[in-house]
């Protein structure tokens, strides 16, 4: 690969903190920064309905966040003059935009329609996608019509996804938000720690001949992911002694077909993707395979209608209205200019309790960064810690920080107006609890209020809720394929929104280079025979010695 930095990069260009837009930001913050949510509502009567905006089967209510439609208008001033709508659609024209590995960034290829036209490198994407999709489709009915057998001729009941990142996050998320839809008759499971408890705990109760592995690493090298390959490997040759069972009970998701090959499954149960696919932006490439064949191909293809259907939304909406943009520019009014360092992610769907951990890579793995694109540093905060836990159960235990820490957490609060599991007023107990949560956040409790309940002096102000805490609120008919599609997408091109302003590569992952390169060292050091003269800093020394010394039965000594 050429070192020459891309044409594309332009040095020099000036920081962000010195856009006009900016400028007009950190004064208008000023002016409005000690407001509260209190009189942003009292000043307008209607503001609930307005700082509203709806796309794709998605309500978004953004009204209890601390702006003004002045707050809103220069915000979208700073994406246009950061250049948000050139990257739109440099992206969706398959343009390189991740500079740094001279890429096209088009996972949105992944759920176009089969005639669209979506251009890479001069040649359209579109029907390859189809092709991968059509086999995983003809695969997946296979397998769950009985038509695939294992080695001893028993029916697959057991799918064990093996991967890491996301190759792991995507499909453990979806399959639990879609689990509703799942086929009920069959087990999944998804193994992604090295640590040997994920793989055995994950085996332990299902048979080896009713079970098949799908194995995700795109260069089929990934460390974790072939650890944990092999082990299944051996477990299932430990079952059968007979190497000919490999090709039954695995397929690859990779695009190494040699490696795969060595590993003995056939290439002919190789599922391919592309490099334009990024690890974390790939559930709904061949990566979701598992996701398929536990809702159906039709489910499947449903979600990619609910990913297209936020994509063109993103593509074509003006930002004032666009849900990505708006939710991306509120990240980026409370990050830049509150010094709010995290995002709270809280759905009222059981169904969802993948979903923060999902973001999680999604988000801080993407803008994660500390260098522009032109290689200088960043003068300003990129990413946000993003986290949560489904209602009501984050009640319970973190929301006492949300409610009188002394931390700025802005929450996305995500619900459904009905339930995929009804049970008495279960789902109005649960959506009142939504409700009255960003109700309370954005209000408060005053101390006159808490007095006039007859509350002592020298309580008061343990009872007194500041309020003032910003809130999203989305919310949509019912969580289905599309749904999740559409919200995926939602946070996706959010991330992206944030990136470009950031005027960072939001679709490389240099970071996590560094500790893979010295654990690939230090693994080598730990064996019996080992490098006696460690040559790491004098804790890691100490640190490998004495794991050594415990793990070979000498006890832990220095």
């Amino acid at each position: 690969m050429s070192v020459e930095p891309p044409v594309s990069i332009q040095p020099g260009t000036p920081s962000l903190t010195e856009f006009p837009a900016w400028k007009a930001l950190s004064s208008h913050f000023k002016a409005i920064r000690d407001k509260h949510l209190r009189e942003f509502f009292a000043d307008d009567a209607r503001r609930g309905e307005r700082f509203t905006a709806e796309a794709a089967g998605l309500y978004l209510d953004y009204s209890k966040n601390r702006i003004t439609a002045e707050t809103l208008r220069l915000l979208v001033q700073l994406a246009e003059e950061c250049g948000l709508q050139k990257r739109i659609a440099a992206m969706f024209e398959g343009k390189p935009i991740n500079s740094t590995e001279r890429r096209a960034v088009l996972h949105t290829a992944l759920r176009a329609p089969r005639d669209a036209q979506i251009m890479a490198d001069g040649i359209n994407v579109v029907p390859e996608v189809h092709a991968v999709l059509d086999r995983m489709t003809t695969f997946a009915n296979e397998l769950c019509s009985g038509g695939w057998r294992g080695h001893t001729g028993k029916r697959i009941r057991n799918i064990v996804n093996i991967g890491i990142g996301g190759s792991d996050l995507g499909p453990v998320m979806a399959y639990e938000a879609l689990r509703a839809y799942s086929q009920r008759d069959m087990v999944f499971r998804f193994v992604s720690n090295v640590d040997g408890t994920d793989f055995r705990e994950a085996t332990r109760d299902i048979s080896p001949e009713e079970t098949l592995f799908i194995v995700c690493s795109k260069t089929f090298t990934t460390t974790e992911t072939l650890a944990n390959a092999h082990a299944a490997r051996q477990w299932m040759l430990d079952a059968f002694d007979d190497a000919r069972a490999v090709s039954k009970h695995f397929v690859a998701v990779s695009t190494n077909t040699v490696e795969v090959s060595d590993f003995g499954i056939d290439p002919a149960n190789m599922f391919g993707f592309w490099d334009w696919v990024g690890g974390r932006y790939s559930m709904d490439s061949a990566i979701g395979l598992s996701t398929m064949i536990a809702i159906g191909p039709q489910n499947f293809r449903s979600m990619l209608a609910g990913f297209h259907a936020m994509d063109e939304h993103f593509r074509t909406t003006p930002f004032d209205r666009n849900l990505p943009v708006i939710m991306g520019l509120l990240a980026i009014w409370y990050n830049n200019f509150f010094g709010s360092e995290t995002l709270a992610v809280l759905p009222y769907d059981q169904y969802l309790k993948r979903f923060p951990a999902y973001l999680q890579q999604l988000a801080m793995e993407s803008n994660g960064k500390q260098a522009r694109l032109d290689g200088f540093p960043v003068n300003y905060q990129t990413s946000q810690i993003v986290w949560g836990e489904p209602g009501t159960n984050g009640q319970h235990s973190f929301y006492q920080l949300i409610h009188q820490g002394t931390r700025l957490i802005p929450c996305d609060f995500i619900g459904f107006c009905q339930t995929l599991n009804p049970l008495g007023n279960h789902h109005d107990l649960l959506m009142a609890n939504l409700f009255a949560q960003t109700e309370a956040l954005a209000f408060g409790k005053t101390s006159e209020e808490v007095k006039s309940e007859g509350t002592p002096d020298w309580l008061c102000p343990h009872r007194t809720f500041p309020g003032n805490r910003p809130t999203n609120t989305i919310l949509a008919e019912r969580l289905t394929p599309y749904t999740l599609g559409t919200l995926v997408a939602l946070y996706e091109h959010a991330v992206f929104t944030q990136g470009a302003i950031w005027n960072i590569d939001s679709f490389d992952q240099w970071g996590v280079e560094l500790g893979k390169e010295l654990a690939k060292r230090i693994v080598k050091e730990m064996a019996p025979m080992g490098d006696p003269n460690l040559k790491h800093d004098s804790s890691t020394n100490a640190l490998i010695r004495r794991y050594v010394g415990c793990r070979d039965g000498g006890g832990i000594t220095g």
